[in-house]
């Protein structure tokens, strides 16, 4: 899923690759400003909220552990609605695919906060003469880096959807089948045919 994103059809480019245009853009038009603040407040905002991302993902990896350790609740949560409690092991392994993905999102979304930083950086090393024979190359690094930052966001968030998606299968079989297509068609949804993709599109 995540590489159909990022490296979709031309005839129908994916919402992570029209933002990655319009990061371009954005770099492109920080040449012509003198005042940036406006810039420093979004790249702060966007700072913000992979730190956010990645503590949450991390309190849920501890959650998912502790939950490992002790699946007595699950257990009493199976007996109170009349299922079969299956055996402590089984729900352990099957809890094991949600606290490896809510890792996986953890490092994705740390290391992007840390990607955004590099970026801030080299923005604020774009020379505010846009004649300076630096300014161009280093507003493209700029850009290339936020790129690769966003698509490291990209995928923390496609890890957290994921580990929620693996949690069905404490449910059973069919339920991780029903959720893993579920959210296989509301990915595609998001990034080919949703709203926000035809106002990109348009822009």
């Amino acid at each position: 899923m995540g590489a159909l994103a990022e490296h979709p059809p031309r005839s129908r480019p994916s919402v992570t690759v029209l933002m990655d245009g319009v990061r371009r853009a954005w770099m492109a038009e920080l040449l012509k400003r003198d005042n940036r603040i406006l810039d420093a407040q979004v790249m702060a905002s966007l700072r913000q909220g992979t730190a956010f991302f990645a503590s949450t993902a991390l309190l849920a990896v501890g959650g998912t552990l502790a939950l490992i350790g002790n699946v007595d609740p699950l257990a009493g949560l199976a007996r109170e609605i009349g299922a079969e409690a299956p055996s402590p092991l089984v729900w352990q392994v099957r809890l094991l695919p949600a606290a490896l993905l809510l890792t996986v999102a953890f490092l994705r979304f740390a290391w992007s906060n840390r990607v955004f930083g590099h970026a801030s950086v080299m923005m604020a090393a774009v020379p505010s003469d846009p004649l300076d024979p630096h300014a161009p190359r280093r507003a493209e690094a700029a850009a290339a880096l936020l790129v690769r930052a966003s698509r490291d966001f990209n995928r923390g968030l496609r890890a957290l959807y994921m580990a929620l998606a693996s949690a069905a299968w404490l449910a059973g079989p069919l339920a991780l089948t029903l959720a893993s297509a579920a959210l296989a068609a509301l990915l595609l949804w998001r990034e080919f045919a949703s709203v926000p993709r035809a106002v990109l599109d348009d822009g």
